[in-house]
């Protein structure tokens, strides 16, 4: 089977498991967002975003570092997992027992045990589910998402519907203690299923794997927290600037675009798996850039229509008191198109493993949000004794500075992955392209005249589409007639 056909058969068995797995979850918004209100939502949304900030740092990073070098490992791929599991063993007892130091976070000290919990659930599942991943069994990872993601609906709706309202399981804990079973029980599932448990032995741990996956794992780390300050500070800084219920509109409008996170996570998942295998230099390159001209265009094409269809999402998947977080939405589907195409070049620095590129451009996007979040949503600020007025956009402010954020890393990655790997990145149609989203975002943000504004709407989405057809077209005959085997 050749590179695109594996790649087309990989796209295809992660959209099946991971993508309808994870558009159940979405679709479970409006329970949600029934379930509990703007404030619950919110401290929630904090609490999960907070353990996937800890996550890395319990596991040194190591739970992406077993999928990059079980890949290359041949015959010694039981020596890999072996040495990662060891080593994840050490790292999560230094994070117990570092971990009360979160009592000190007043928002947190109720939550501190699942929060604990939380992280070690999911370096579990992780760990396992990379595993297998590596070892090509994509079907298996394709199920065991989708088990992940039934248990988890299962205990939300246990939780937050049939017990009663007064029961301790209700609410934040409840919405949060599903994720934390689920992970459990599928980690479980895995390791029973597939006898992971015989891989897994003291005398395979070799100090040469272990200093390789360090050197490697470690720059991850910054890096995962660089992309948390990028994604979640946010969130932070609008509890603390304009109230928890404002998050909590942020956390639900965020779950639209999530959409599109989704389709390109599970394109990156397969991804990654053909770019490592290609090794010709050459083959690589054209490789690159037919996969890349389709992605792209299939990305714009999707974040301009959830753009068009931003009230209508709101309208369908949330509760009455959460319409108004349809104005954010634009915006973040926009800044959902550029992480994917950050996620895209990451492949790059992943296959050369130059995970140091990776924490240097994660940490120019986090110190572009950060700063543009304390100048976009708070009305006041006061340093050093002096009150200065800035932009008081509030939730609005934090999606530009996510979108910003999120260009800007993507053109850097731009220029400098094409040092690493020389490729076609279509600079024309993605200029083209923005510009459409730019006018989408306007006129829904801007013009009141409905007239005016599908009109606009429809044609950028019909512009967006003519830009990317050729090069879809294109790249879409060259697949083909590769799987063919034809020149």
């Amino acid at each position: 089977m050749n590179k695109y056909k594996k790649l087309l058969s990989d796209t295809a068995v992660y959209g099946i498991g991971t993508f309808t797995s994870k558009l159940l979850v979405f679709l479970l918004t409006r329970l949600y967002t029934e379930c509990l209100t703007d404030e619950q939502f919110g401290t929630a949304d904090l609490i999960t975003n907070m353990a996937n900030l800890l996550i890395p740092l319990a596991a040194a990073g190591l739970c992406e570092g077993i999928f990059r070098f079980v890949i290359d490992a041949g015959e010694n791929k039981k020596s890999v997992f072996s040495t990662a599991i060891f080593m994840l063993l050490a790292s999560t007892a230094v994070f117990v027992a570092i971990s009360p130091a979160l009592l000190l976070l007043e928002r947190f000290r109720n939550y501190y045990w699942i929060i604990v919990v939380y992280v070690l659930a999911s370096n579990f599942h992780s760990a396992c589910a990379q595993y297998v991943r590596a070892c090509d069994k994509t079907k298996l990872f394709a199920l065991q998402g989708i088990l992940n993601t039934a248990l988890t609906i299962t205990f939300n709706i246990i939780f937050l519907v049939i017990l009663p309202k007064e029961n301790v399981l209700n609410g934040v804990t409840g919405y949060v203690l599903s994720i934390v079973i689920a992970d459990i029980i599928v980690g479980l599932f895995l390791v029973i299923s597939q006898k992971l448990y015989r891989d897994v032995k003291i005398s395979l741990f070799d100090k040469a794997t272990a200093k390789s996956m360090l050197k490697y794992s470690l720059p991850l780390i910054p890096t995962t927290i660089f992309w948390w300050v990028t994604n979640v500070s946010d969130r932070y800084m609008i509890s603390y600037f304009v109230g928890l219920d404002q998050n909590g509109l942020y956390a639900a409008s965020a779950k639209i675009p999530t959409l599109l996170i989704l389709v390109a996570g599970v394109f990156s998942e397969a991804w990654q798996f053909s770019a490592v295998k290609t090794s010709d230099p050459k083959e690589r390159s054209d490789f690159y850039s037919t996969v890349f001209s389709c992605f792209s265009g299939l990305i714009f094409m999707a974040g301009s229509l959830i753009i068009a269809l931003s009230r209508v999402f709101a309208t369908v998947l949330f509760a009455k008191s959460y319409y108004t977080a349809w104005t954010f939405i634009p915006v973040l589907a926009a800044a959902g198109v550029f992480s994917a195409f950050v996620n895209f070049l990451a492949s790059i620095y992943m296959v050369k493993k130059r995970s140091m590129k990776s924490f240097l451009t994660a940490m120019t996007g986090a110190l572009v949000n950060i700063t543009l979040n304390f100048i976009l949503i708070p009305e006041t600020l006061n340093l050093f004794g002096n009150e200065i007025k800035l932009a008081g956009m509030g939730v609005q402010g934090a999606t530009i500075a996510t979108l910003v954020s999120y260009f800007v890393v993507f053109v850097i990655r731009s220029v400098d992955s094409k040092k690493v790997l020389a490729f076609r990145l279509g600079v024309p149609y993605i200029v083209l392209s923005s510009a459409f989203i730019a006018l989408q975002i306007s006129s829904m943000l801007f013009i009141e005249n409905n007239v005016l504004l599908y009109a606009l709407q429809a044609f950028s989405v019909v512009g967006i589409f003519a830009v990317n057809a050729k090069s879809l077209i294109k790249g879409s005959k060259s697949i083909i007639s590769s799987i063919k085997g034809k020149k």
